[in-house]
């Protein structure tokens, strides 16, 4: 898989642990070009945040990981991925998004990740769920 640079989401991590997945060999294929190609991919903290609920959640996953098999995919993760610190822009873009596209609940989350993308730089997104991101004609979403 030929990679360009870009930021992936949560739903990424989670499919390359989860072998059941239909993504899994998709979402894996992207964490080895990521480990073995020249291209830099990039999460956040939030990223890894939502990755470790998911996989530890037993009301979200069959099979849930234990805490020390979570850490240890997170480990691997920081060391394929660059990790993005939360910059101080990153607040007044969210604010100005949330001006002018008001969400409610969790969309927030989405947005949110948006928001660090552009105080960051970086328009391109890989996602298995392009829709959560469609709304955002600056960003170019990519499904692995």
């Amino acid at each position: 898989m030929s990679l360009e640079s870009g930021f992936v989401d949560a739903n990424v991590l989670i499919y390359s642990v989860n072998e059941d997945a239909p993504q899994h060999s998709s979402a894996r294929a992207l964490l080895a070009s990521a480990t073995y190609g020249s291209t830099t991919l990039s999460v956040n903290s939030q990223i890894l945040c939502e990755f470790y609920s998911v996989v530890t959640n037993r009301r979200r996953v069959l099979s849930p990981r234990s805490s020390q098999e979570a850490i240890q995919a997170l480990s691997e993760f920081a060391r394929v991925f660059r990790v993005l610190p939360t910059s101080p822009q990153s607040f007044d873009i969210l604010a100005d998004l949330l001006r002018r596209r008001p969400v409610t609940g969790s969309d927030i989350f989405d947005l949110q990740i948006v928001a660090a993308m552009i105080a960051n730089g970086i328009h391109r997104i890989y996602n298995f769920n392009a829709a959560d991101f469609q709304p955002f004609s600056e960003l170019e979403v990519i499904v692995p």
